[in-house]
């Protein structure tokens, strides 16, 4: 496994990715709402990322993926296409951007509520914002992913929630997706993973409200819950520091939670 440790000025070109990726998902919120369609909000974040940010959409023609967000509502765990299909009162999407800026990504992903959502639905998503949360505190030298994954996992079998195994984060850069992959579940093999300064990778943990078990759909993208029970899932990019961590994509106003 080759990871690749990122110089000062590398980590300078990531913050400003990550920046701009978050940004995406700013212009977004006012208009998810009761009546828009999954391909109304691509078009916006495509344009915005093309005409005003100078970014290129990472996912659009990414090994064949049609579009230029991914756009996952309700039980849909990952990787839905955006479509004709509109949002309806109490639905929850999650929202996945990921831009080039300079030859550099920046990824994050965050969960939307369509108008009154029900209270199973509201909690599951604070559930899923705590997992990320929980996972980036372990983030520090000489800590290793297992500790992250441990954390996350945890934190959800806690509130009755499942960790998806299937999908994972990853180490991120010049390329989409490299190494590490970061799991979310504890799983022996990331005890060899030490955490170094210079390191850059996403945690996204998928958290189902139901069983953690899921299955591609007929489109080979479109990934969801067997049980059809709820899932959500918050991304973000971050480099770990000489103290610690930094996050790329914070939205304006937040914090870590712990």
């Amino acid at each position: 496994m080759t990871i690749i440790l990122k110089s000062a000025s590398q980590l300078e070109k990531m913050r400003v990715a990550g920046k701009l990726a978050s940004e995406v998902l700013d212009i977004l919120t006012p208009l998810v709402k009761p009546g828009i369609t999954t391909e109304e909000l691509n078009q916006a974040a495509h344009t915005y990322m093309t005409e005003v940010q100078g970014t290129i959409p990472a996912t659009l023609d990414y090994r064949g993926f049609p579009k230029s967000i991914c756009t996952s509502i309700n039980h849909v765990v990952c990787h839905g296409i955006p479509g004709n299909k509109k949002l309806k009162k109490g639905d929850i999407i999650n929202i996945d951007v990921t831009v080039i800026k300079d030859g550099y990504h920046g990824d994050t992903s965050r969960m939307f509520e369509v108008g009154e959502i029900k209270p199973f639905a509201a909690r599951l998503c604070k559930v899923a914002y705590e997992c990320l949360w929980k996972g980036i505190a372990q983030v520090k030298p000489q800590a290793t992913l297992f500790e992250v994954a441990a954390a996350i996992e945890q934190h959800a079998h806690a509130h009755h929630c499942s960790v998806v195994h299937e999908y994972c984060g990853h180490g991120i850069g010049q390329s989409f997706h490299e190494e590490p992959q970061v799991l979310h579940y504890a799983a022996d093999e990331l005890k060899e993973i030490i955490l170094k300064p210079g390191m850059t990778f996403t945690i996204e943990p998928m958290i189902n409200l139901g069983k953690l078990d899921v299955k591609l759909l007929g489109d080979n993208w479109t990934v969801v819950t067997k049980d059809r029970s709820l899932s959500a899932q918050w991304e973000h990019t971050l480099a770990v520091t000489k103290t610690g961590y930094e996050v790329f994509t914070l939205r304006p106003g937040e914090t870590p939670l712990y």
